[in-house]
């Protein structure tokens, strides 16, 4: 925020900002806006860029209270002077502001407009972490935040709409702050996130992530005591505002902090053995996820979260990010790791007595009856089996009582197959893998899985195929695994089919993955089918579920659909529309905006291949 904002926009073109105030700069000079209400449908339809912007949005902005009657009209000559403004017809000759579909579209380039440079700019930083280039994602990152100057569209947010896009838009910047803060601590260049850390917490007090980055930047640069002094600011303020205590990851901090002043004078701990619950392996393919990664180790790290559930649809690359978390995490748990699939290979859920069984033989735990189906069991038949059960779950409580260890329960079918493996009381935690939310679990900590970042996707695509041939043709590259969706399991299979098909140039297979009607037959490598796994997480949806998913696959082939258009597909009205849109979302089938965002506003999408499924399944 203290360097000058980097402009991008071509020659003669008009750039955009609402990163600060609202302006329009044509070759170096600021352009007038108009008057208020102008202005207003101006940064209304410029902070949802390429997405159509209701009527009653635009109206809602303008005229907050009691819109008059000729409301329209004047939104017609306000949207009128937006389209001077832009100058003429946008890219292969189309109008920059269209109506349709109950509102305005307005079309913009990355270089004309400062949040779209902005989110490109961090999608790239965050890429170049992933890849473990931290100077390159510092630099980027910097860069996007060079373009922040302020409060954005702070001379309009007395108006409550643009307010509402105001405070997105801040929420975003921030968060990139904090990307940029933690990758300059972690390059041990400390000193140079600390002044500008101190000042957003003074305005964004209860941030907790602003908190920690800056008592991180103060302790790594020498001033521990003035880093201690910031957690106790925190914890006071916590207490007088909301009469609650710091999270347990900023705890977890604060004693690792105060455990590093005297670590010279501390004897090593004792080591603790292993006991024999198998840890579990950690695939060596594993790509990715920086922070999601980060989150996991965070939480079950500090020991005060028992339960986490990851979720994501199926090959979102959930069981892989748990292995890596529990490799990572041995030293944390001295009784042992152990995962336990709660599926059978045909993807049908296994009974709660055969979990328990298999936890009983990993760890050791024998119940006090006779096994499930042993027909010598005391009370015999089904009421000996349901004894059986009973007390081996009564013993799993007890072994978890005793012991401190990390049990992953990979592919959880639903929450009634876990309730009663949870943790009742101890130091015992659970990673629960599943594709739906699980939201009946509480209380839990959640971690959704998104689609690989395209940064992401090509290091695991070129791990597979190798760096050099990936640099041949980068363009292709990147196609397939958009075409992948940036579904982990799709971009494995491409890469495991390509390296195997050496003499298939990377541009073809690319044009097959573009094709709808191939894609899924490509995704084949071997065994490994992407559309049996997808197949399996159909299989899970309810018929009602079924029928509503392959109305909306298609629907966001522009980059997301919203709920009006969700309501025309399913001819149904707004109510019955978001009912059947958040009980996809539920299921994992329908991913939504990471952010707070009405409902009406929301992008929904559904996963490429998952809709491609769901049209074949829609046509037999």
């Amino acid at each position: 925020m203290t360097r000058p904002p980097v402009r991008t926009a071509p020659a003669g073109a008009v750039y955009f900002s609402l990163l600060g105030p609202l302006t329009a700069r044509l070759d170096g000079h600021e352009l007038p806006l108009g008057p208020r209400k102008q202005r207003l449908v101006l940064a209304t339809l410029l902070s949802r860029p390429n997405t159509p912007v209701p009527v009653e949005v635009l109206t809602d902005a303008v005229w907050p209270d009691d819109p008059p009657r000729t409301a329209r009209k004047n939104l017609q000559v306000y949207v009128s002077a937006a389209r001077t403004l832009l100058g003429p017809a946008g890219h292969e000759g189309r109008d920059r502001v269209v109506h349709g579909c109950g509102g305005y579209l307005l079309r913009i380039a990355e270089g004309e407009l400062d949040t779209l440079r902005f989110g490109s700019l961090a999608r790239a930083g965050r890429a170049a972490a992933g890849r473990g280039d931290l100077a390159g994602a510092a630099r980027l990152l910097r860069e996007a935040l060079d373009l922040w100057e302020g409060p954005p569209l702070n001379d309009l947010r007395d108006s409550a709409g643009v307010a509402e896009e105001a405070g997105r838009l801040e929420a975003r910047c921030l968060t990139v702050y904090e990307d940029w803060a933690e990758t300059e601590i972690e390059l041990g260049r400390p000193a140079v996130a600390v002044d500008g850390l101190r000042d957003l917490v003074e305005r964004h007090p209860l941030r907790e992530r602003l908190r920690a980055a800056w008592m991180n930047s103060l302790h790594q640069s020498g001033r521990q005591a003035e880093a201690l002094a910031v957690y106790d600011d925190y914890r006071q303020l916590m207490a007088r505002e909301l009469g609650l205590e710091p999270s347990p990851a900023m705890a977890a901090l604060y004693r690792s902090m105060l455990g590093r002043g005297r670590e010279a004078r501390r004897p090593a701990p004792a080591r603790v053995a292993v006991s024999p619950a198998a840890p579990p392996s950690c695939t060596a393919a594993f790509t990715g996820r920086p922070g999601e990664l980060r989150e996991l180790l965070e939480v079950l790290g500090c020991g005060e979260e028992r339960v986490v559930v990851v979720s994501g649809p199926a090959g979102a690359g959930k069981s892989a990010l748990a292995l890596r978390a529990a490799h990572l995490l041995a030293d944390r748990f001295p009784d042992g790791r152990v995962r336990v699939r709660m599926r059978r290979e045909d993807g049908t859920a296994r009974s709660r007595a055969e979990i328990l069984a298999e936890l009983g033989r990993l760890c050791g735990v024998a119940g006090n009856a006779a096994s499930p189906g042993n027909a010598a069991s005391p009370e015999g038949g089904a009421g000996g089996d349901r004894a059986a059960t009973a007390a081996l779950a009564d013993a799993w409580q007890v072994w978890q009582a005793g012991h401190r260890a990390l049990v992953v329960l990979d592919d959880v079918p639903d929450e009634a197959s876990v309730r009663g493996l949870l943790s009742r009381s101890g130091k015992c935690s659970v990673l629960i893998t599943a594709r739906g939310q699980l939201a009946g679990l509480a209380p839990v900590h959640r971690i959704a899985l998104p689609a690989l970042a395209d940064g992401e996707a090509l290091e695991l695509l070129g791990k597979l195929i190798g760096a050099g041939r990936l640099r041949a043709d980068p363009g292709a590259a990147l196609r397939i695994v958009r075409a992948c969706g940036g579904l982990p399991l799709a971009v494995e299979v491409s890469g495991m089919r390509l390296a195997v098909l050496r003499h298939l140039p990377l541009a073809e297979y690319a044009d097959r993955l573009d094709d709808p009607s191939a894609a899924l037959d490509e995704l084949v490598a071997g065994d490994v089918s992407v559309r049996h796994r997808i197949a399996s997480g159909w299989q899970d949806l309810a018929d009602g579920d079924r029928w509503v998913l392959g109305r909306l696959a298609g629907l966001d082939e522009g980059g997301g659909f919203t709920l009006d258009r969700a309501a025309e597909a399913l001819g149904c009205g707004e109510r019955a529309a978001i009912r059947a849109v958040e009980s996809l979302i539920d299921a994992g089938a329908v991913t939504s905006p990471a952010g707070e965002v009405t409902a009406h506003a929301a992008l929904y999408e559904v996963p490429r291949l998952l809709g491609l499924y769901a049209h074949e399944r829609e046509g037999v």
